[in-house]
């Protein structure tokens, strides 16, 4: 290509025509040779800058487009013009010229301009640490990098090291050019066909991801990767990138590369890895995160080995024999030594981080991340979860396990998460996050579906349900028949004390009354992200019959705390790196109205009932709080295998959960949230509400008041209030044989 200020030329003009035309014609020429010589440096550059990345280009020595005798037409043969002026033909031409030959080389250029180059791969940046916060201004933990770790040459990786990787990351690695369709075409077929995750990205993607791009998960990323994979093969050798591979690349928590992985996870160097514990780490890099035995899932830690394995069969590196040694030989952890304050949160928080920055910008970035946590409460409410569990223990209540979270309903904000009695506790699972795993809800459901059933006009808290024997008929010969924890039916009773009592059967008469879609509906509305399929569920949805996570929990009571507004939990307040630029800085939404505000008071109201709730928890249970106003829900599933209890005032939510980590049952005398959930929560909501005066939410301008059964006052949503002005009231219960409901 000539100098920068070459003149792209687009066209030939005949000037021969005097006057107005003429005028015309040597404007548009002179506009033509006077394209902007920022666009002519532009594409001067793009062509240098490919030619020093060594790739063969053709020499372009200028760019001139002839057309013979190209005149312009007489006047008023323009629509679009009503003077003299150039042929349509000839502009067009020029168009598509300075389109083809200007405009995208500039854009192209300029796409490539923006890459980072690979050259950086073999470059070293000085990592900076990162840090988190409490809402305060107390840290939590340092996400930082060892600076000093080894970089080990491939030649001393042992052999099954570099098999296993290429066996589970990229089988075709030594014989494709930085991009694999047959890759692509295998992860989705083990994706789709096979329910195995596994990605379609050639190690060389893998490398150019971690080391030079974001995270995010859009088309343009994977352009971008595949392009500078194309670059990068052409820089480097095969062993050469397979050692930056192995020596750059997360294996999660602050190893980065797989010395420091071998040394964090078995307190030994590469070199004298089994052939188990290197395919436990080969399996890391797809997801860290997940993967890790010390994270939230270390079951996955396993699940994820045997598929390293199997793949290493499949590829001929290992024998079958080799194979089945390996999966039943015992894996032994080196401890995790570390200082985190609130660890579970902290790594929850970590997990965020890496979803939206990426594992190198979250470990070497300098990251400074302010978090909604307090670390006040969150001590006490390690404090008290392990002193509860502890009772329990000696009571021999079978309770290996608990958890709490506390957030506060009007902001999102997470002030605490306890998600074990003790995080460090590895050979008991301590580092999973009961608060992020899934269990299912009990009883503490019912309030999802109440708040539908009052919504819809025709249920009222006064409403009479009938708490008697009814056998469901769901497929077939099979049949569904509900019963009380306390396996007494109570008869007639008003739908306030069926929900504060929390008596079975009403709960799935009046679902079975309003549909399941409807309250499966109205519990993705108030926060239940786990409820994905409609027409998976039945009637036992309202006994607490789908899993949930505490999160879904504490945001759909956060949404009948806060007027019937859900607010999506909020955990980071801010996050800048080191130099202070300010990367997010979150502020409290105004939510979405999931549930009328008039109906979302009268569930409170009534939950906050101790006088309703006396007859199955008595008058002065553990349920209540001295002075204050709160409203709480407890809940056990059958066979009492998880039990809760879960409360709020305006300002805080209350989420506990007891249980074991393998699902097997807690002693039965661990009943309705009495003896296991309910203690740790009244604890914890004492402390929070013990020195603030007391929040009695106002009762919304759409809910009246009349005289009703027991002699009380019952409330309704304006336009459901009994005709008259007064309750019905309740019939004299007559023995009957159980119901059968037409399905």
């Amino acid at each position: 290509m000539g100098t920068p200020s070459s003149v792209v030329y687009v066209g030939e003009f005949n000037a021969s025509t005097p006057g107005t035309g003429h005028k015309r014609r040597v404007l548009l020429l002179m506009y033509l040779r006077r394209l902007d010589q920022s666009i002519a440096k532009a594409i001067h550059r793009f062509f240098h800058a490919i030619k020093s990345s060594h790739l063969r280009f053709p020499t372009i020595s200028s760019l001139k487009i002839h057309r013979p005798n190209i005149t312009l037409p007489g006047p008023g043969k323009i629509p679009w013009t009503n003077t003299k002026g150039v042929s349509f033909t000839s502009f067009g031409a020029g168009v598509i010229a300075a389109a083809l030959f200007v405009f995208i080389p500039y854009q192209a250029y300029a796409w490539l301009a923006a890459l980072p180059n690979p050259h950086l791969l073999t470059s070293r940046d000085i990592p900076v640490t990162t840090k988190i916060f409490d809402r305060n201004g107390i840290l939590l933990y340092q996400i930082y990098t060892d600076q000093n770790r080894t970089l080990l040459p491939l030649k001393e990786i042992p052999k099954f090291v570099v098999q296993a990787t290429l066996a589970i990351e990229d089988t075709d690695f030594y014989r494709h050019n930085g991009i694999s369709l047959k890759g692509i075409i295998r992860a989705a077929r083990s994706t789709f066909f096979e329910k195995q995750k596994q990605g379609g990205s050639t190690i060389t993607q893998q490398l150019i991801k971690s080391a030079l791009l974001t995270p995010e998960m859009t088309f343009s990323r994977k352009i971008k990767e595949a392009a500078l994979a194309l670059w990068t093969e052409h820089l480097y050798t095969k062993d050469q990138i397979l050692e930056m591979y192995l020596n750059q690349v997360p294996y999660g928590h602050t190893a980065w590369g797989i010395e420091a992985a071998s040394h964090m996870y078995f307190g030994k160097s590469t070199q004298s890895l089994t052939l188990a514990e290197a395919a436990l780490l080969a399996g890391l890099p797809a997801a860290p995160s997940e993967y890790s035995p010390f994270g939230n899932f270390p079951h996955k830690a396993i699940e994820r080995q045997h598929q390293v394995i199997d793949r290493m069969t499949a590829e001929g590196y290992i024998t079958k024999a080799q194979a089945e040694e390996a999966k039943n030989q015992p894996v032994t952890f080196a401890p995790l030594a570390t200082n985190i304050r609130a660890p579970h949160f902290v790594m929850y928080i970590k997990d965020i981080l890496e979803n939206r920055y990426g594992s190198r910008l979250v470990a070497q970035g300098g990251l400074r991340v302010k978090t909604s946590l307090d670390l006040g409460v969150q001590e006490q409410a390690e404090d008290t979860l392990r002193l509860e569990l502890d009772k329990l223990a000696s009571a021999s209540a079978n309770v290996g396990n608990g958890a709490v979270v506390v957030t506060n309903p009007s902001t999102g904000e997470v002030l605490a998460m306890a998600g074990s009695k003790n995080y460090w506790d590895i050979k008991n699972q301590g580092n999973v996050n009961a608060v992020t795993t899934l269990q299912q809800p009990g009883s503490t459901a019912k309030v999802i579906n109440y708040a539908a059933a009052l919504e819809r006009g025709d249920f009222t808290a006064a409403t009479v349900l009938n708490d008697s024997p009814v056998v469901y008929k769901i497929a077939g010969s099979e049949t569904y028949i509900p019963k009380n924890y306390d396996g007494i039916f109570h008869g007639f009773v008003p739908l306030r004390y069926a929900l504060a009592n929390s008596y079975n059967i009403p709960a799935v008469r009046t679902l079975d009354a309003i549909g399941v879609t409807t309250m499966l509906q109205k519990g993705k509305a108030m926060g239940v992200d786990t409820w994905k399929k409609d027409g998976q569920y039945g009637l036992s949805l309202t006994l607490g019959g789908a899993d949930v996570t505490m999160l879904d929990m504490a945001r759909v009571y956060g949404t009948l705390a806060n007027n019937g507004k859900r607010v999506n939990l909020m955990p980071i307040l801010d996050v800048t790196d080191y130099r202070g630029r300010t990367l997010e800085h979150n502020k409290p939404k105004s939510g979405t109205q999931a549930v009328r505000e008039e109906a979302a008071w009268i569930i409170g109201d009534i939950l906050r009932d101790n006088n309703a709730r006396s007859q199955a928890f008595g008058a002065h249970s553990l349920l209540t709080i001295p002075g204050r106003s709160v409203a709480v829900k407890t809940g056990t599933t059958n066979e009492k295998r998880d039990n809760w209890a879960i409360g709020y005032t305006p300002s805080y939510v209350v989420t506990v959960w007891v249980g074991n980590n393998d699902n097997t049952p807690m002693n039965q005398y661990v009943a309705s949230g009495i003896t296991g959930a309910t203690p740790i929560w009244n604890s914890v909501m004492n402390n929070l509400t013990k020195d603030k005066p007391d929040e009695l939410p106002s009762k919304p301008s759409g809910v009246v008041s009349i005289p009703c059964h027991f002699g009380r006052t019952e409330y309704f949503m304006k336009g459901t209030e009994p005709a008259g002005g007064r309750c019905a009231p309740i019939p004299t219960p007559t023995p009957t044989p159980a119901e059968t409901p037409t399905p």
